[in-house]
C-alpha cells in the first residue's frame, strides 16, 4: 500500500470480549464498521484481573486471549478509522499497561486470512467476570451470529455473581434502547 492509501486511514480490529457488542464499541469508537466474523486459532479465551485488581468498570475479571494450541477464539473483525485508534487504546487501558496491542492473524468464515490489531492482558490473575460483563459478551456473540457451539461455551462461563451497579452497562442499554426508537 502506498502512503495515504487505504491502509493509511483504516485498520482492522479483532474483538473477542465486550466489543463483540456493536453498541459497546460505538460508545467510544464511532467509526467501527463490521467487516467479518473470524476465528483466532491456537488461542483460548480467559478472564482475569490485571495485577490481581478487579476491573473498576466491570467489577470482575475481563477477557483476554492466551496462546493455547488446538483451541480457538471466535470474534469479530471491525474496520475502524485510524482516528479511533487512540480511543480504542484508551478503552483497553493501554497507557496504564493493562492491555497491550498485539497483531493477530485470523480467518474469516469464508477462509480469508486477515491481520488485525487485538489486545492481550498482561500480568493477570485468573478470575471470573461479572454477570453484566458476561451478558455483554453473550449479547454481542448473538447479535453477530457467532457459531452456536461457541455461543453455548460463552453462556456456560461462571461469573462472580456481582449484583451492584455497573454504570457502563446502563450506558450500553440506553444506547440499545435509543437505536430501537430510531429504527422504529
Amino acid at each position: 500500500m502506498e502512503p495515504g492509501g487505504e491502509s493509511g486511514c483504516w485498520f482492522l480490529y479483532f474483538a473477542y470480549g465486550s466489543n463483540l457488542l456493536r453498541e459497546r464499541l460505538l460508545l467510544r469508537n464511532p467509526s467501527a464498521a463490521l467487516c467479518a466474523l473470524a476465528r483466532l486459532q491456537d488461542f483460548k479465551l480467559e478472564f482475569g484481573h490485571h495485577q490481581g485488581r478487579t476491573s473498576s468498570v466491570w467489577h470482575g475479571g475481563t477477557a483476554t486471549i492466551a496462546q493455547s494450541p488446538g483451541d480457538e477464539v471466535w470474534g469479530i473483525v471491525w474496520r475502524m478509522n485510524t482516528c479511533n485508534l487512540s480511543s480504542l487504546d484508551k478503552q483497553e487501558g493501554v497507557e496504564d499497561g493493562i492491555y497491550v496491542p498485539i497483531e493477530v492473524n485470523v480467518h474469516t468464515q469464508a477462509g480469508k486470512a486477515l491481520t488485525c490489531r487485538s489486545y492481550q492482558m498482561k500480568d493477570y490473575v485468573s478470575g471470573p467476570p461479572s454477570p453484566q460483563y458476561k451478558k455483554v459478551i453473550c449479547m454481542g456473540a448473538k447479535q453477530n451470529g457467532l457459531p452456536t457451539d461457541y455461543q453455548e461455551k460463552l453462556e456456560a462461563i461462571e461469573t462472580n455473581n456481582y449484583a451492584g451497579p455497573v454504570p457502563i452497562m446502563e450506558e450500553i442499554e440506553a444506547a440499545i434502547k435509543a437505536e430501537k426508537i430510531n429504527s422504529a
